[in-house]
């Protein structure tokens, strides 16, 4: 019997129009498949400006691209004039300390600062003002259209910008490189986050490298047309100045999307892409107003660092770049491993990166079940990468291509599970592109064991090891280790026999191995400011997935008991629990107002009027997660809040109850709501069996791990 679910009516809905027999029933918002849509599509962005060639690698399909109307008429030229501002040359390891008397503001115009800056290109009470290189003393030039809301910056070869905030960034001409990803003039624009739970971003100026056939004298000309041709009046002097042929200009215009509008709806997340305290307390924001009113907070002194690059670190992705180059016969595949903070996902999104400008697409497969990149926290994953990472985890998810839910943080309950699920994943590698697996940073005991596993399982050829301090945290995984290692499925492979050639044996392989030293500021030890924990982490990529229920367009936040679910019959769809056993009439409790897993059994579910409970853990396709927001025992209805497609809902059978649990913000925090908030109360007894206070992370740290003040 397949799955027939439908979806329930609104109160202002008499009908629901029915789609043939056994279908998904259904009459909902079309949702946007991309968290970061704007705004429609408009032409090409090099009709606009000159007529050259996109990079064939870079074909990124997502866009960003708000209209770009032509100068405005002459009446608005007159009305309104543009404001130009300057902002100092930020060094990657730190920039030059500021005149006081040229920084100071009192302490009323800093708090009103601190509450409206990070706004994000919100109109203000108050306009930027003209002529704010003195006022702040910077270097860097900005001048602000404020009819079409938008910024441009003219950057000299070599500078950079250390920034929080988002915002989102077009290359008018030059290059800048961002992260490892280099941004010429006539691509798209690309979305930039830089929230307080990870290291700023910073845009690096890389000069403009003409053809042969122009002189310095066209290339001045033709960038100052272009900029020109982004305002509605005529830029100010002292911007046009700093343009010149080996400049680069780049153009900053507010984001606003879903995810961020879904974010900073809780007060405690309003000031997600603010400054974290450190920047706070050591007043590392530069108050300059034309890149506040995009959403643009400039830093300074020791805060302004960005990512910071030891050595290793650069011969490593020097190496791994060379090696997609064509010095290997095969795909490269690089395993990256490390402790927890060590830099491994900051390093994968570097190497992604940097990788993009070479090739179209990167094939990144997702081992780690707490930190993912792509997808909720206890998710499995093969994805195929074509578009640049500009920002967290939870800016960017997406829909892989392949997926299993494991519906653990950890795989320390059932490591064959865990292993299996990645094989299965491992089959579709398509082996044309270079692939990027990330590991745990469980890397002792069995953890190391696994790590053992996935460099023979998935024939690695590039190991790369992060450590930090004066000593590795484990082992270091070289191939002379993997010739006598035993993993936790693997073992040691036989050696050759007399009559055979070690290099033709086929159990032997090798691999090349990087060690590579972290030394960013607080590596290896945990985040201790607000939304840098782990658990905060992954509440944060949760709240990111299911802002895809909310509206494309601007306007009220749902909260939960206000989005209309799917009912789903008992008999469509089998239930199971993954990290621990449940009495069969149980299930539907503990199942009840939690996360599950959205699965494809390949064999029917054959239900006789009643729930249909699996008695193991299947290892199978997950295409998305959703909220069991109510079992209806009476009419034997599930009653489901997911943002997956209907026509992919259609496929699924199974509802698996993982570990993973709802953001405690999304209950707590649901407005318009008379009386008491669904799923929570104060009156329950905790004598029933089973019950129990919910495990809260408060950031404590054990008394063997304080270091002494001594």
């Amino acid at each position: 019997m397949t799955m027939k679910v439908h979806k329930v009516p609104s109160r202002s809905q008499n009908s629901t129009k029915r789609h043939g027999k056994n279908k998904w029933r259904k009459k909902i918002h079309r949702l946007d498949s991309s968290l970061l849509n704007t705004g429609p599509g408009t032409a090409k962005l090099e009709q606009q400006i000159t007529k050259k060639e996109k990079p064939e690698l870079k074909r990124l399909k997502k866009s960003y691209t708000k209209p770009i109307p032509e100068n405005s008429c002459a009446e608005e030229k007159r009305k309104e004039k543009a404001t130009s501002g300057t902002f100092a040359h930020v060094h990657t390891n730190g920039g030059t300390e500021l005149d006081d008397s040229s920084s100071s503001v009192d302490s009323q115009e800093w708090s009103e600062y601190a509450n409206s800056v990070l706004k994000n290109g919100m109109e203000s009470s108050t306009s930027p003002k003209t002529d704010q290189m003195e006022e702040d003393g910077l270097q860097f030039h900005a001048h602000f259209d404020r009819i079409h809301n938008r910024a441009v910056l003219v950057m000299k070869q070599g500078q950079v910008l250390c920034f929080r905030g988002k915002c989102l960034l077009t290359c008018l001409y030059g290059h800048v490189e961002v992260l490892g990803f280099t941004i010429e003039e006539g691509q798209q624009p690309y979305p930039l986050f830089s929230p307080p739970s990870h290291c700023p971003l910073t845009i690096t100026a890389l000069g403009n490298n003409p053809p042969s056939s122009k002189n310095k004298k066209e290339g001045l000309l033709e960038a100052k047309a272009i900029v020109r041709k982004y305002f509605s009046s005529e830029p100010s002097k002292k911007l046009m100045s700093e343009v010149d042929s080996d400049s680069c200009v780049v153009l900053l215009e507010p984001l606003d999307t879903p995810l961020t509008r879904f974010l900073t709806s809780f007060s405690e997340l309003s000031e997600i892409f603010g400054l974290n305290s450190k920047e706070l307390k050591s007043q590392a924001a530069v108050y300059n107003p034309v890149l506040s009113a995009v959403g643009v907070t400039a830093l300074r002194g020791p805060c302004a660092q960005g990512l910071v690059v030891s050595r290793s670190y650069r011969e490593a992705i020097s190496s791994l770049l060379s090696a997609w180059a064509g010095e290997f016969v095969r795909c490269p595949i690089i395993l990256v491993c490390g402790g927890k903070s060590s830099g491994k996902s900051t390093f994968n999104r570097h190497l992604m990166n940097s990788l993009l400008n070479h090739t179209a697409s990167v094939e990144y497969l997702e081992c780690d079940l707490g930190q993912t990149e792509f997808t909720p926290p206890g998710c499995l994953s093969l994805n195929t990468v074509t578009e640049p990472l500009l920002g967290p985890p939870f800016t960017h998810l997406r829909d892989p291509e392949h997926m299993v839910y494991y519906g653990q943080a950890d795989c320390q309950a059932d490591i064959d599970r865990y292993l299996e699920s990645l094989k299965s994943l491992w089959r579709h590698v398509s082996g044309e592109s270079p692939v990027i697996i990330n590991t745990m940073g469980w890397i002792r005991g069995h953890g190391f064991q696994i790590l053992i596993d996935l460099i023979r399982l998935f024939s690695v050829t590039h190991v790369v090891q992060l450590s930090f301090g004066n000593a590795p945290q484990c082992q270091l995984l070289t191939p002379d280790l993997l010739r006598t290692a035993r993993g936790w499925q693997t073992h040691p492979p036989t050696p050759p026999t007399l009559t055979e050639e070690p290099a033709s044996h086929p159990s032997i392989r090798s691999h090349v191995f990087f060690s590579v030293q972290s030394e960013f500021e607080g590596a290896g030890t945990s985040g201790v400011m607000q939304h840098q924990r782990s658990n905060e982490l992954r509440d944060l990529a949760l709240l990111s997935y299911f802002s895809q229920l909310q509206s494309p367009e601007p306007g009220p936040i749902r909260p939960l008991h206000c989005l209309i679910p799917y009912q789903v019959p008992h008999s469509a769809v089998a239930v199971g629990v993954t990290h621990c056993e449940v009495a069969p009439n149980n299930i539907l409790y503990a199942a009840n107002a939690s996360i599950v897993g959205l699965c494809c059994l390949s064999e029917k579910v054959m239900g006789r009027g009643g729930p249909v409970v699996l008695s193991q853990t299947p290892i199978c396709q997950c295409v998305g997660l959703g909220v069991l927001r109510g079992v209806d025992m009476a009419r034997g209805l599930y009653f489901l809040v997911t943002p997956v497609s209907p026509s992919v809902l259609r496929h699924v059978n199974c509802l698996l109850l993982g570990e993973i649990t709802l953001p405690k913000i999304l209950l707590t925090k649901q407005h318009g709501v008379e009386g008491d908030l669904p799923y929570i109360t104060t009156d329950y007894s905790f004598e029933v069996q089973g019950a129990g206070k919910l495990h809260i992370y408060k950031g404590l740290t054990r008394p063997g791990f304080i270091k002494s003040n001594n």
